[in-house]
């Protein structure tokens, strides 16, 4: 019989306590007595047994079994129960775990997000620095170019990037614009063509027309 958890006996022993006062027993005495071979008896038969023996200086005939028997059964219930508490505590334990470790992988996913971040915001601040040298050497031939004090610096690297991204969509603007406008361009020249192709050829039959006349 496996025995409860130690802070879980005391309602037990408040049972057993209140059932010898009322059977005239020293719970002091024999209180701790019973508590001892119920904790360490591993056969129900054999634990019964032993109480019998114990209490048939109190008691005889069936009383005597109904007593022990009760003390045994009140144990065993006293056992199931604290089992369950167990299992329960165990199950809330194990929730417990597993929200803290989803919490952690919470916890490690935001600063990998943060150490991707740091690391976009770096590779964006060295792309700045290499187009503020590329811009230098426009900056001082500009003419009335002003100084920028190095504390200031850094509030232009920040646009350096989109300065740079703005250029590239003026460039790619500039070429669909230029696109647009030849395909214009060879259209109405096509146009132009088809004209001057009908013109000639009314030209043509005209001259010929008039040699025919002649003739």
């Amino acid at each position: 019989m496996a025995a409860p958890v130690a802070e879980h006996t005391g309602e037990f022993e408040a049972w057993l306590n209140e059932r010898l006062e009322a059977l005239d027993v020293d719970r002091e005495v024999y209180g701790g007595y019973l508590m001892g071979v119920l904790q360490e008896g591993d056969c129900e038969e054999e634990t019964l047994e032993t109480i019998q023996g114990i209490m048939a200086a109190f008691l005889e005939g069936d009383a005597l079994e109904d007593v022990c028997e009760q003390i045994v059964n009140q144990w065993t219930d006293h056992c199931n129960r604290s089992a369950k508490r167990q299992d329960n505590d165990a199950d809330v334990q194990a929730i417990a775990s597993l929200m803290e470790k989803q919490a952690q992988i919470v916890v490690k996913q935001k600063e990998a997000s943060g150490d991707s971040k740091i690391h976009k915001e770096s590779v964006l601040a060295q792309y700045a620095n290499i187009t503020d040298e590329e811009d230098e050497g426009e900056e001082d031939e500009a003419a009335g170019a002003s100084y920028i004090p190095s504390g200031e610096k850094s509030l232009f690297k920040n646009t350096n990037v989109e300065q740079v991204l703005n250029r590239q969509k003026e460039k790619r603007d500039q070429a669909r614009e230029d696109s647009r406008k030849k395909k214009e361009t060879d259209k109405m020249q096509r146009e132009k063509d088809k004209l001057d192709k009908v013109d000639r050829k009314d030209k043509e039959k005209k001259r010929t027309q008039k040699g025919e006349r002649k003739r």
